[in-house]
């Protein structure tokens, strides 16, 4: 069975908004990805899920949410177009972080899909050790399918523990698997705004982890181009991350 699954954080209504939101909601069309995790999503009205679901309105998007503690209109939202939704769960990470996880049944086979996005200090990785593992536990923990996906904004670069936490609990990089290497910039795009992050140096911070009987037929960046007439304009301060996936 074929599935396209990605991750995209897409830097909620700040850094120029209205100006990249046409670009965002055309990468997203693009994407056109079977199952997505997204970050830093602005749920109060015009909620940014509803936004981008409507782009392709013929897949008849099921947005599950996973709103940040301190803020609640603000949080993680994983997209569905296929197969049959049997459960939609929660982990409360710190500090107001969390990752939620989707089982989902199409074409005979079972499939967790997991979303997160991990603490954003980079002076501070031994946080997102702590949550790299819990996620980790929580989905060891989960009923047994035939593949699980953990997707999502790490913050973290590959020579950070916590990418090393993933691959020791069994997970391998879609972008490694299917390129020999991670990307060298997911974060940041390139946009230029008066409110973007400038915390951290640029690096690869995105990732789509698999386990279980799945083969990646491809893996790319996306989202990654920046408006036709004006270099500092991209979609987001993140690229996608889209990958062709073969669950077996």
């Amino acid at each position: 069975m074929h599935l396209r699954v990605a991750t995209f954080n897409i830097r909620n209504i700040t850094d120029r908004y209205d100006e990249r939101k046409p670009l965002l909601g055309a990468a997203f069309a693009e994407l056109e990805a079977d199952i997505i995790g997204l970050q830093e999503v602005v749920f109060s009205e015009p909620r940014q899920d509803d936004f981008l679901s409507s782009q392709l309105a013929e897949r008849h998007y099921r947005s599950l949410v996973s709103r940040h503690e301190r803020n609640p209109n603000f949080g993680n939202a994983i997209l569905v177009a296929r197969g049959d939704i049997q459960a939609h769960e929660e982990l409360r990470l710190s500090p107001g972080r969390s990752a939620q996880r989707v089982l989902i049944v199409t074409e005979g086979r079972t499939i967790w899909f997991a979303n997160t996005h991990l603490h954003h200090k980079p002076e501070e990785p031994e946080v997102r050790v702590e949550q790299a593992t819990a996620i980790a536990e929580w989905m060891a923990r989960a009923p047994a399918a035939d593949a699980a996906f953990i997707v999502g904004d790490f913050n973290t670069p590959p020579s950070e523990p916590a990418y090393g936490v993933m691959k020791a609990a069994g997970y391998r990089s879609a972008s490694f698997e299917a390129n020999g290497s991670e990307p060298p910039v997911t974060w940041p795009s390139g946009i230029q705004a008066p409110t973007m992050d400038t915390d951290g140096d640029p690096n690869c911070l995105d990732y789509i982890w698999f386990s279980g009987r799945v083969r990646i037929e491809s893996a790319r960046l996306a989202a990654n181009q920046h408006a036709p007439a004006d270099p500092t304009m991209y979609p987001s301060d993140h690229f996608a991350i889209v990958a062709e996936v073969e669950v077996f």
